[in-house]
């Protein structure tokens, strides 16, 4: 973190490149790199049109497997420092940096749970599930679920109870894993 402020304090207060709209104007080399991207995203485009689009891309696993791909080759060049990341792989500072944990005291959990369970009691349990049952049919008919949320979250419905009604009208979404 101190590498990336200290190299954005130089460039924003030493170099003067923030004096100018676009300092990188007309840079022969920013527009080869454009040019590049350019071609190399039409590219990939191409690839998963040429697939029969996105959804059959994405039922080929495709774009689970780019990124996989991709994240291992990435890790791999920073561990055989083929990709050097400044204060990860190289110029690193060796000094102590005690990383505290985040503890949850278990009170926290029964002090919520107590409070979810005193809000159904005390709540108009007739009134959330006549919205809950008007939320599974607006749902099963395609229209505007946002007034009916709104309606529900202003019975009390808790957001579990609504997810459940949606998840049983339209299921849920399981990633495809190949290998």
């Amino acid at each position: 973190m101190r590498v990336a402020l200290r190299t954005q304090q130089i460039i924003a207060y030493e170099s003067g490149v923030t004096n100018t709209v676009d300092p990188l104007a007309g840079s022969y080399y920013v527009e080869a790199l454009t040019n590049e991207m350019e071609e190399k995203a039409m590219e990939y485009i191409q690839k998963i049109d040429d697939m029969g689009g996105v959804i059959p891309a994405i039922e080929k696993g495709f774009f689970q497997r780019e990124i996989a791909d991709s994240a291992y080759r990435y890790q791999r060049e920073i561990e055989e420092k083929k990709r050097i990341i400044v204060g990860l792989n190289e110029y690193t500072i060796e000094e102590e940096c005690p990383i505290e944990l985040l503890r949850v005291d278990p009170k926290v959990e029964e002090e919520q749970v107590a409070r979810l369970q005193k809000l159904k009691r005390e709540r108009d349990n007739r009134k959330v599930k006549e919205v809950l049952e008007k939320l599974h049919y607006a749902a099963q008919k395609d229209e505007n679920l946002m007034p009916t949320i709104i309606e529900a979250v202003k019975a009390y419905a808790t957001l579990g109870e609504i997810m459940d009604v949606l998840r049983k009208v339209y299921g849920e979404y399981k990633e495809l894993i190949l290998i």
